[in-house]
């Protein structure tokens, strides 16, 4: 195939099978660029130079259902009212533009969705310092609609270790596997990009309903804590969960972890937080740039990622999660959330089938939480709700 006839067979595969993408921080960039003034930010509109996301671009790209990060930072006063202003926005966004999106609940909304040529809407927590040691509030935030918790953020939770942290729990305490166990119960996804090895693996054990990893890549290609290592990888199948993907640059491309952990400290060093994309903390970063030039991977270094993937874990194994607006960079071909046909057709060019790529965008997500479903649907008639607290678990 030609690099034109390659992204042609592209945009027609995802016209029918469109991109599940596992996290998108838009919610939070609304927040921190204008404080949820969604006039100030028209997504009906192109918003390029201020977002990586908006409708245009979403259809452009084939996105066919999105989970919106509704992330707070952890460091944050009272991270369950901010966390709760978070889907507080997806729910303004999705009525704002009801032609374009529809709030999915469910595998079968998705799939309505789909029949309809809306986008389903979808919300993610990320980070268990959303739920505050609560499993009541585990359980409002998934009648509120969120449909998986990411069980850490960069910082430590009291109950699990996070990648990028000191080892505290060493993976889950017994506070820890009872939220994966409730989580189970109710059909929240178990969702373990960002954490620890040791707390994928307790994770693993503890859970009886297939996992995703939102936003991840493949540690043996990128060696990045956030990443996720073979002997994860290979447990996937057993699972039943998904890996999706990610396009951070410092997570897919070797030379762009160390320029990263350059570029943060300089951030640091003029008073801005480590993930800020501001525009006043972008100036800094681009100043850093200009006078260090960055590392820039591709949508080829994305696919190599995903053929090491398919190859550890299979092809039933596998989903997409661009972390658009939570990072300040993306690779070249992968600018925005148009970007995702110049990965299919990178993915046709090796060889990759349309059945194998239905998979990777649409099928297996659509699957997973599908079957979180069927696994609530059986605990729920032997359990009923966790009124455990940390305090009794773990002393």
């Amino acid at each position: 195939m030609t690099a034109l006839s390659s992204l042609e067979a592209a945009r027609e595969l995802l016209a029918e099978f469109p991109v599940v993408d596992g996290h998108n921080d838009l919610p939070w960039a609304l927040r921190e660029q204008v404080r949820y003034d969604l006039d100030a930010r028209d997504l009906a509109t192109s918003q390029a130079g201020h977002l990586h996301t908006d409708l245009p671009r979403l259809r452009a790209g084939g996105v066919g259902a999105q989970f919106w990060s509704v992330y707070v930072r952890a460091d944050l006063p009272d991270p369950v009212t901010a966390t709760l202003e978070q889907i507080d926005c997806v729910r303004q966004i999705v009525d704002r533009h009801p032609a374009d999106l529809r709030t999915a609940l469910t595998a079968a909304d998705m799939e309505a969705a789909r029949s309809q040529g809306r986008i389903a809407s979808l919300m993610g927590a990320e980070g268990g310092h959303s739920i505050a040691n609560s499993l009541g509030t585990l359980r409002g935030l998934y009648a509120l609609g969120v449909r998986y918790l990411t069980l850490t953020h960069n910082d430590n939770v009291d109950w699990a270790d996070s990648a990028t942290d000191e080892p505290a729990a060493g993976g889950l305490t017994a506070f820890g596997r009872e939220v994966v166990r409730e989580m189970n119960r109710i059909g929240m996804l178990v969702d373990l990009s960002h954490v620890a090895a040791t707390t994928m693996r307790d994770a693993l054990d503890a859970s009886s309903a297939p996992v995703i990893f939102s936003h991840s890549s493949a540690r043996a290609v990128c060696d990045h804590p956030r990443n996720i290592p073979d002997d994860v990888l290979e447990r996937l199948p057993a699972n039943g969960g998904v890996a999706m993907v990610t396009f951070v640059p410092k997570f897919v491309l070797q030379a762009a972890v160390e320029w990263t952990a350059a570029a943060s400290a300089n951030l640091r060093a003029h008073g801005f937080f480590d993930l800020d994309t501001t525009p006043e903390a972008m100036k800094v970063h681009r100043a850093f740039e200009q006078a260090h030039p960055r590392p820039v991977p591709t949508a080829a270094t994305v696919a190599d990622h995903l053929d090491h993937m398919r190859a550890v874990a299979g092809i039933d194994h596998l989903g997409i999660g661009g972390d658009y607006d939570g990072t300040a960079f993306t690779p070249d071909g992968l600018n925005d959330v148009s970007g995702y046909p110049n990965l299919i057709a990178e993915l046709l060019d090796r060889g990759w089938s349309r059945a194998d790529i239905a998979k990777l965008t649409w099928q297996n997500a659509v699957r997973v939480l599908g079957a979180a479903e069927d696994v609530s649907r059986e605990l729920r008639t032997t359990r009923g709700p966790s009124n455990a607290t940390i305090e009794s678990l773990d002393g």
